[in-house]
């Protein structure tokens, strides 16, 4: 459902805007909203508390949530901007529409307050209209203010168990006004809900919209009204028009618009039609655009998943809103350039973890051929009491009826890890059970096309229509060759059956000689489930997530068997990997970047780590070709050891050259592990390579080259800390700190800490939640990266790590 609003009078005017600009922000609580709004002179010192300009989107933890030092700040925080209400229409409604905010808001214009919410994730307006009025009845304030509205807003994401979701979830609850809000003008009778049931015909060439509307009313304006529908193809041309008259009613429904010659929405061929909603009253027109599409969804019984008719393996990964520098504050630039990487990996199916998402996100996966697992953020602790229920329901209720109409939705999801105890004394299985009856019969009374799933809660896995058993072979449970032999265990015990949440962390930048060493003592474990402690580090029993060594090598060892086994498994409706992409958590402090989850497959900005590559090589249909190691600088070994070169490609033969000296020609075998046959042996010696591959699918080439440098020479433990420049443009000034033992040799195993600090005229670039933009981090292969963005004058960086001397560099 993309939906644009565009209410009208006879002189056409933009009734909706984005407001982004000319607030302020306050980090803190008031004594009370009079601290708002009241007009303050200029350099006035007496003003206090101080205030920052901001620019909307924008989240409260945009920087602490990867503070290395300091848990993420949860409480109360403050917005306020003046505003310019001019509404063209005459008794007009003005609104201030949420696309989300953190999680418990109040809005105020003046020292009215006009509206709460609770939920951080699903979308709500403010009306203004009264308070607005009022306030510019009252002269003196109009002339203070210089005839404009003074509105402030209080977000709170403070502890709270009677909300959802969990502070126990591992994902940050973030503050702030994190999406777009919005001024938005209506008249005094628009528009509040299109939900249009797209249905496809058994033959796959023709179908029908079933139209239903919600109005927005609340003066309960009587009078004559007009209702039109427009339908349009996905090129814009017109295929019907249906106009009702009539008196005002609160929901109207329409017969069926017919269409012929139909064209199916898909992630090859993602067809859009266009539905368009007016009503006219006396005090207006409104309209509404709707996207909509067509297609058939059904996951067969104990079978796969199938789009139109067709069999479908789904290749899925996970979302979640947090994003380096704004954390959930994502920009829509920056969540297009997001979706359409996912795109480019190869990915038709998405799961967002674990809350309803952006607007915005949703219409890319309409227009990209994405489908999508959406959810309610029910996740982890247990169950609340009444309150804590409301929200659900509220929640749900939202989310299915604000993205009803999007063709990418095919599941709505009511729960993650719901048998997860810890935020009540009681955790009582069966109230859970009866819970969840009662969602899933919600989902299906508001929205009865869709399934429903929850991922891991066995003892609620007969409830739902499709679920997602834990399965994590290979990191935190068993090895990695077990994969489809637990899946085919776990597929046999439900209906329906969806693999969501699979694979592994990396740490940007680590790559291995020997990736599978520290995990001689894991067995197969004939099961893979995450069980209670196993993302810790510290003890338990024997698995990748503990032992492992973290590097981008094995996490592609693992992604590379999971899908060559997939494609040997003609039962599977699909998997997601879990997630695309590096974000920030409360509850992982101890990885190599503190509060990252590092399990993505691109880093929090965005920055490829080699695993994408991986699955490009499986997913995409436009010829690739990635040498492994493109953030390997230095491997290491004995004079004329073997060593494997890998590439990773869709093309169906590549040739390798090792310093201009072509090594021979492979042809690709998705079942020769690993790299599908496109690896090579070569004997190295110390000194430089370039390396080179050139690829060929059909008639099509495509090249890739990397250079490294091979060490010989042995290292003893670290004894000293080297920090140096590698690059400097544009004012930003990148470092390099590497570990050297006694003799001055590299320790490009080492995974030692790392702190970097300044003084002078500068500042780190740190509390990115990146491998090369935090100012503590763990060592990869004996180098962390670091930048800072210098000014005019002096400025010395230091680094320290453990007991070694403290190493500084005088820019």
């Amino acid at each position: 459902m993309a939906i644009a609003v565009l209410c009208s009078t006879s002189a056409t005017a933009q009734q909706r805007t984005r407001l982004t600009n000319q607030w302020q922000f306050l980090k803190q609580d008031l004594g009370g909203v009079w601290e708002a709004v009241r007009p303050v002179k200029e350099g006035n010192p007496e003003s206090v508390p101080l205030w920052t300009n901001v620019t909307l989107p924008h989240c409260v933890n945009a920087r602490d949530a990867v503070d290395p030092d300091e848990n993420y700040y949860q409480g109360p925080a403050w917005y306020r901007t003046q505003l310019v209400v001019k509404n063209p229409y005459p008794r007009g409604r003005t609104l201030l529409h949420f696309e989300g905010a953190g999680q418990k808001t109040e809005v105020y214009v003046y020292t009215t307050r006009v509206a709460t919410h609770v939920g951080g994730y699903d979308e709500w307006a403010a009306d203004i209209t009264e308070a607005v009025n009022a306030f510019m009845k009252q002269d003196s304030l109009v002339k203070q203010f210089k005839g404009k509205v003074p509105v402030a807003i209080r977000c709170d994401n403070s502890r709270d168990l009677e909300m959802i979701p969990s502070d126990l979830s591992d994902f940050n609850l973030y503050g702030g006004l994190y999406r777009y809000l919005n001024l938005v003008y209506t008249p005094e009778v628009s528009l509040d809900k299109v939900f249009a049931e797209a249905v496809t015909g058994k033959d796959g060439k023709s179908g029908s919209v079933n139209v239903r509307t919600r109005l927005y009313n609340p003066s309960s304006v009587n009078g004559g009204a007009e209702m039109t529908l427009q339908l349009l193809d996905p090129n814009g041309k017109e295929l019907q028009q249906i106009r009702k008259k009539g008196v005002i009613d609160n929901a109207y429904r329409f017969d069926e618009l017919k269409v012929n010659r139909l064209q199916l929405w898909s992630p090859e061929a993602p067809a859009l039609y266009t539905l368009v909603t007016t009503i006219r009253t006396a005090g207006g027109a409104c309209e509404e655009r709707t996207k909509i599409g067509f297609r058939n969804v059904e996951f067969v019984k104990h079978g796969p998943f199938l789009l139109n008719g067709k069999r479908l393996l789904l290749r899925g990964t996970h979302r979640h809103e947090d994003h380096a520098g704004v954390a959930a504050a994502m920009t829509e630039e920056m969540m297009r350039d997001e979706m359409i990487s996912m795109k480019e990996m190869g990915v038709n199916f998405i799961r967002l973890g674990h809350y309803q998402q952006s607007r915005i996100i949703l219409n890319l996966c309409d227009s990209l051929g994405i489908l999508v697992w959406e959810e309610i953020p029910w996740c982890r602790g247990g169950l609340g009491g009444d309150v804590y229920k409301d929200q659900a329901r509220r929640m749900l209720t939202n989310m299915i009826e604000q993205h009803y109409n999007h063709p990418s939705v095919i599941i709505w999801g009511l729960g993650n890890e719901n048998d997860w105890p810890g935020d009540f004394p009681e955790f009582d299985k069966e109230k859970i059970r009866q819970f969840m009856k009662e969602l899933n019969d919600l989902s299906h009374r508001l929205d009865p096309s869709r399934k429903t799933a929850i991922r891991r809660c066995d003892f609620c896995k007969d409830i739902v229509d499709v679920y997602s058993p834990s399965i994590w072979a290979g990191w935190y449970r068993g090895i990695y060759t077990e994969y489809k032999e637990v899946t085919k265990a776990e597929f046999d015990n439900v209906d329906h059956f969806l693999h969501v949440e699979w694979g592994g962390d990396s740490h940007a930048g680590r790559h291995s000689e020997n990736p599978d060493k520290s995990l001689q003592n894991i067995k197969a474990a004939g099961a893979a489930d995450e069980r209670a402690g196993d993302a810790s580090l510290y003890g338990g029993a024997a698995r990748a997530s503990k032992d492992g060594d973290w590097s981008e090598t094995y996490l592609c060892n693992l992604v590379d068997w999971h899908l060559k086994e997939q494609e040997t498994m003609p039962w599977l409706t699909g998997t997601a990997q879990w997630p695309f992409k590096d974000f920030s958590t409360p509850v992982r402090p101890d990885n190599p970047i503190p509060y990252m989850n590092q399990k993505g497959v691109v880093e929090r900005d965005l920055t490829k780590k080699e695993a994408y590559y991986v699955f490009q090589s499986y997913w995409t249909n436009k010829p690739m070709a990635h040498i492994y190691g493109h953030s390997w600088p230095v491997r290491w070994g004995n004079e004329d050891e073997e060593k494997m070169i890998k590439v990773y490609s869709n093309c169906d033969v590549a040739e390798l050259f090792v310093n201009g000296r072509s090594l021979g020609t492979k042809k690709r075998n998705s079942q020769d592990f690993p790299a599908a046959g496109l690896r090579w042996n070569v004997l190295l010696k110390k000194g430089q390579y370039e390396v080179k591959v050139v690829a060929k699918k059909g008639k099509e080439t495509v090249t890739d080259e990397i250079r490294f440098e091979y060490q010989t020479e042995k290292w003893t433990k670290p004894a000293r800390l080297e920090l140096k420049k590698i690059k400097e443009a544009g004012g930003i000034v990148t470092l390099q700190a590497q570990l050297l033992d006694d003799k001055g040799v590299r320790c490009l195993d080492a995974t030692d800490w790392i702190r970097f600090g300044l003084t002078g005229d500068g500042r780190l670039l740190d509390d990115l939640g990146t491998a090369s933009g935090s100012r503590y981090v763990q060592f990869y292969n004996g180098r962390a990266l670091i930048s800072i963005e210098k000014g005019k004058e002096r400025v010395v960086v230091n680094a320290r790590s453990g007991k070694l001397p403290m190493a500084f560099l005088d820019l």
